[in-house]
């Protein structure tokens, strides 16, 4: 949502939306009607507006799933079930074979497959037989996501030098 020369009244927020609105301006030390010609208000505003449309909910995708970014397996679990369709134990083993972490506990991994079927980007597949076959895939929300993923992890490893560099700056080199 732009919000432009709006007030935060004009902008439809809620009651909490128009709370962390006030707050804003409070931070920024501008009345409420000027938070957008503040340096950097429009910005701010537009920001607490898309927050407004879900942050209220402890449970929503926008908190969960970028929580899921960086959790410490989610994103590798996507990025293997990339390579195609695995059960639990080959899946497992796996991300033992290719994760710095070494081992993920089988605990943990159910934990987060669950997860990521719950949202939407993994399908499980129970086959009876006995014992029943159970098989992970990505969907095509999986799919599109691990390509989001992907462009990330390019961005990165284009930028890997002046990050390096710039840590070696501020003193963790």
């Amino acid at each position: 949502m732009e919000i432009d020369d709006r007030t935060p009244d004009d902008c439809g927020l809620s009651a909490a939306g128009l709370a962390k609105a006030a707050a804003l301006a409070a931070a920024l030390k501008v009345d409420p009607g000027g938070v957008a010609k503040a340096p950097g208000g429009a910005v701010l505003m537009s920001l607490v507006a898309r927050m407004d449309r879900t942050e209220h909910h402890r449970e929503a995708p926008v908190r969960e799933v970028m929580a899921r970014l960086g959790d410490s397996w989610s994103t590798l679990i996507l990025l293997v079930l990339s390579a195609g369709t695995f059960r639990h134990a080959t899946l497992r083993r796996l991300i033992a074979a290719i994760s710095a972490e070494k081992a993920i506990s089988q605990r943990m991994l159910t934990l987060r497959l669950r997860a990521l079927e719950r949202d939407g980007m993994v399908a499980r597949t129970i086959t009876p037989t006995v014992p029943p076959r159970v098989d992970y895939a990505l969907t095509p929300m999986g799919a599109e996501f691990v390509r989001l993923i992907d462009g990330l992890l390019s961005w990165i490893e284009r930028h890997e030098r002046p990050i390096l560099e710039s840590r070696e700056k501020f003193g963790d080199g």
